[in-house]
């Protein structure tokens, strides 16, 4: 009887490690310590999207992020139907979102099936009134995060800039 109840308490214990791994290479969350990841993994949502499934449309209010825990996803711009990143397990997107709720830049698609792991911008909030200081550290690396995806942005715009497209003389 003790190994049945061992059992099910291990595969828990087993799914939780999984949940604070995939947390601990997100970047916003990498100075978090074993409490407040647990902490942090009581508020997270967990979804799951199948194949070709719309996680959200360009245009629609940003509500949180997402972490994905399996399967990948497009980020698409819809009007052209363009393609502008292809994500993995363990990455995530719609960080931003947490800060305000301005319209979705882009539209997110589950490419495969997919587990995700979700933080809402209300339960952060709820977090940041119950534990500020927990609340300021992923604020801290919300900005860190932001900062430095600005950062490769603008290097990426002024090399596109100054590549010049020479016009073949004859």
């Amino acid at each position: 009887m003790n190994s049945f109840w061992g059992n099910i308490f291990k595969a828990k214990q087993k799914e939780e490690d999984n949940i604070r791994d995939i947390l601990r290479k997100v970047p916003i969350f990498k100075d978090l310590n074993n409490r407040e990841l647990n902490r942090l993994e009581r508020i997270l949502h967990r979804r799951e999207y199948r194949q070709d499934e719309v996680i959200f449309h360009q245009g629609d209010p940003g509500l949180g992020m997402y972490v994905i825990e399996s399967g990948s996803v497009g980020i698409m711009l819809v009007p052209a139907q363009t393609a502008i990143a292809e994500l993995f397990d363990g990455e995530f997107f719609g960080e931003l979102s947490l800060l305000d709720d301005s319209p979705r830049t882009a539209s997110a698609i589950a490419k495969t099936p997919c587990k995700m792991l979700c933080l809402f911008q209300p339960d952060l909030f709820d977090l940041i009134d119950l534990d500020p200081r927990l609340g300021v550290k992923i604020l801290l690396g919300l900005s860190r995060t932001i900062g430095e995806r600005l950062k490769r942005t603008n290097e990426h715009v002024h090399i596109l800039k100054h590549l010049k497209v020479q016009p073949e003389t004859d």
